[in-house]
């Protein structure tokens, strides 16, 4: 069968890749045509748009690239129509699938979501499109459920695909990690700003900042594999130690973490690191983000699965120098590193286990050859 995925992130990259394989297991004839990334594409997709391309953040960001993203859905409508697919898997990235979705859906072709749209967050209004448009929805966070629930939708918890891909790690070796990279053997505090130029621009400089303050620690970047090594050299100099395109193998030699918000929280949390959650965005579409995202009391994953402070949140204004000195050195030398790493065995559990990648892939193929 064909398949027409769509994804527009760095994350879905990587999920959609291991749904990919899981497809190619039951399906063996599968052929795909993706929006996506390097991982898709190593699954044997046909990359139209590389995410790199897609990716806009804020409000602000977004109303000044309209016309971009305007033109990809557009594109994207067509390419769809020519292609034909037997199913449209789409991840996440919701202001561009929902689009997209409602589209697909009026030809006729199956629609399937994989890692719901955060709609639990703001606009709620969205579940009533998406009952209309997507024919199954799989959620990866255990609360996605009952939220859906609440307006008489089914979907399917399928667990959450991080724990596949961390489940697959294969082993390192952190000398050769160290001496290729230039690594000494100071324990290492892992930064991870973000994927996008304008998040690292941003928040790059505020964690190194403290570097000064912990001199028997080294600050290493987890460099993303969307952005040059000239990018980050450029905002933060040629001393700048980092670590390209192998975020788990350096969080997993890391003794803590600096982290942007996002699903790159939950991974650092599931690889047992300590962290502090660094968010600072635009600061328009932080006050308008402020104004429209409703009944939840936290910003990073790990918390809102837990339903507490697991993990520190400095949001916005509240991510300073003093600020961050404070919370990493907590995470560091006090007895709040023993209650996070004990928080983090509770979070595995609540995820599930693996397998998430296989049980969707499945509920897609016993669909599909329902019909």
């Amino acid at each position: 069968m064909k398949y027409y995925i769509i994804a527009g992130e760095a994350s879905g990259d990587l999920h959609a890749s291991n749904l990919m394989k899981e497809i190619k297991i039951k399906d063996p004839k599968a052929e795909f045509r993706c929006w996506g990334g390097d991982l898709m594409e190593a699954q044997g997709a046909t990359i139209v748009k590389h995410y790199r391309d897609l990716a806009f953040m804020g409000f602000a960001e977004v109303i000044m690239n309209l016309r971009t993203i305007l033109g990809n859905i557009s594109y994207c409508k067509k390419d769809i129509k020519n292609y034909q697919p037997d199913a449209v898997i789409l991840v996440d990235y919701p202001g561009f699938n929902l689009q997209v979705a409602e589209f697909v859906k009026k030809l006729g072709i199956r629609v399937y979501y994989y890692i719901s749209p955060q709609i639990w967050a703001w606009k709620t209004g969205r579940v009533h499109k998406i009952k209309k448009v997507v024919d199954k929805m799989f959620v990866i966070l255990p609360f996605e459920e009952e939220f859906y629930q609440r307006y008489d939708y089914k979907v399917d918890f399928v667990g959450n695909p991080l724990l596949d891909s961390l489940h697959n790690l294969p082993s390192i070796n952190p000398e050769e990690i160290k001496q290729k990279y230039g690594l000494d053997n100071r324990p290492i505090i892992a930064l991870l700003p973000g994927s996008r130029t304008q998040e690292i621009k941003v928040k790059l400089p505020l964690m190194l900042s403290v570097s000064k303050d912990f001199p028997d620690y080294q600050f290493v970047v987890a460099g993303a594999p969307s952005q040059p090594i000239e990018n980050y050299k450029a905002i933060a100099g040629n001393d700048l130690k980092i670590v390209e395109n192998r975020t788990y193998d350096l969080l997993r030699m890391s003794h803590a973490a600096l982290v942007t918000s996002g699903t790159a929280t939950l991974e650092t949390a599931l690889l047992k690191v300590p962290e502090v959650v660094c968010y600072k965005g635009n600061p328009l579409s932080y006050e308008i983000g402020k104004r429209v995202v409703k009944n939840i009391e936290y910003i990073s994953l790990v918390n809102l699965i837990m339903n507490k402070e697991v993990v520190k949140e400095l949001i916005q204004y509240d991510l300073t120098y003093e600020n961050i000195k404070h919370e990493l050195n907590l995470i560091l030398n006090t007895a709040k590193r023993d209650q996070v790493l004990k928080d983090y065995d509770l979070l595995v559990h609540k995820l599930g286990g693996v397998g998430a990648s296989e049980r969707t892939a499945n509920l897609i193929i016993k669909d599909l050859t329902s019909k």
